[in-house]
């Protein structure tokens, strides 16, 4: 039977908006008055959610509010959501770096943690102090701390630095003995969060590979919270979303990911009416447009090397004879640079009937772009590629966001703004 290491059981946490500190004595004492006669804390009924969207109405927010959830030994947990969604408060808690307002934690081992850049560090000592340092605080004795020494140094690739005063690395160096520190000194529960994302390619595959090992081959438990989807998706064997300081979703990471890409839709402007930098004749225009993944789930972001359809929606204004009509939407990067086209002729793809829908679905098996920011260009044509035959041309109809992805498992997420493309496939509804 595999241990508990992390039971969260009714967990809260309250903040003062504006405030450093509980706040102000009268309220001190207000919560002293209730407590003494056995009521509940006034302030904890009149709070807000910590929703970022919406003003508040009261001087206290929840940050986190009723989480609930265990984590196994050797498990590999990651936690996604959109900034402000409560993560790095829920580690902060796990960590105990601050305590929790209501609720109980229960830790079933030593926890390294790495929150942000420098976490655990004496700005004034060296890298080497800050390594008996770390240990000492983890109840390790100097003996032990000198065997896992050596692999510590390598491992963070500052050797040559080691007996320069911590303040004098930069954030790279800070993150690189940070993670080591975390990882090599044996804690059964890791937590780490974005902050892996300051190092370079080649250190971040090394801490994911890192990540995996102390899971799977020494039985620790990893708390992981990340944007990068690829490295959640690779590394986590469960996952939670967590939105507006609340657990929304825990279980198989896959569905985790999909339900926040698929979050927060309708905030996604999808119109394409009041484009007025557009060309054509007018007889059909370009109205709307729409992103799913594989399971046919309306996404607002997309992910290397996986699964994409585009539905793009049109208006006819006139009679088009489809048999004629040929269709094109381009990728550009933020220079203009067009680095993909699907166009239907090239394709031999032939509309033979009018559409019942007025919808052009564009499935790309998978999508070869690497992570970034693309805009997307879509045009349309009736008989010929002429310019006099442009029915509706918008050049910057819409942008896609692409996360990056490890899409070849090699420890590596895929660099920015360079493009690849499979095979794809239109048709029209």
């Amino acid at each position: 039977m595999s241990i508990t290491r992390v039971k969260v059981e009714n967990l809260a946490k309250q903040y003062r908006l504006g405030e450093v500190g509980t706040g102000t004595l009268s309220h001190d004492l207000n919560r002293f008055w209730h407590k003494v006669r056995g009521k509940e804390d006034p302030y904890s009924i009149v709070t807000d959610v910590n929703d970022r969207t919406q003003n508040s109405g009261s001087e206290y927010v929840w940050a986190l509010q009723d989480i609930n959830f265990e984590v196994k030994e050797g498990e590999v947990l990651g936690i996604i959501g959109r900034n402000g969604a409560g993560k790095s408060t829920l580690l902060k808690l796990l960590s105990k770096v601050t305590g929790p307002t209501k609720g109980e934690i229960k830790l079933s081992g030593r926890i390294g943690s790495l929150l942000e850049v420098g976490t655990g560090m004496h700005p004034e000592l060296t890298g080497k102090e800050n390594i008996y340092l770390n240990g000492a605080i983890l109840g390790m004795t100097k003996a032990e701390v000198a065997r896992k020494f050596d692999e510590i140094v390598e491992f963070a690739g500052i050797g040559k630095y080691i007996n320069t005063p911590f303040k004098r690395y930069s954030s790279g160096m800070r993150v690189r003995l940070g993670f080591a520190v975390a990882a090599f000194l044996e804690p059964e529960i890791l937590i780490v969060d974005e902050v892996l994302a300051v190092g370079d390619a080649e250190f971040q595959k090394k801490a994911i590979g890192k990540m995996q090992e102390v899971s799977d081959g020494e039985g620790r438990t990893v708390l992981f919270v990340s944007h990068n989807m690829g490295s959640i998706k690779s590394l986590c064997t469960r996952s939670i979303l967590m939105d507006n300081g609340q657990i929304v979703y825990d279980g198989d990471t896959k569905t985790c990911i999909d339900k926040y890409l698929s979050a927060n839709k309708s905030e996604q402007g999808k119109s394409l009416k009041d484009i007025e930098t557009r060309t054509g004749n007018g007889k059909l225009k370009f109205s709307g447009y729409r992103l799913f993944n594989e399971n046919s789930e309306e996404i607002t972001e997309a992910i290397s090397g996986e699964f994409l359809r585009i539905s793009v929606n049109f208006d006819l204004y006139d009679k088009v004879n489809f048999e004629k009509v040929i269709f094109a939407l381009n990728f550009k990067d933020n220079y203009d640079n067009v680095l993909v086209s699907f166009v239907t002729d090239e394709m031999g793809v032939k509309f033979n009937s009018n559409p019942k829908e007025n919808i052009f679905d564009i499935e790309i098996p998978e999508l070869m772009l690497r992570g970034g920011q693309y805009n997307i260009r879509l045009l349309i044509m009736e008989g010929s590629t002429d310019k006099s035959d442009f029915l509706d041309e918008v050049d910057n109809a819409f942008s896609i966001t692409v996360l990056s992805s490890d899409y070849w498992n090699s420890g590596i997420t895929l660099r920015n703004q360079e493009a690849a493309f499979s095979k794809g496939k239109i048709s029209l509804k």
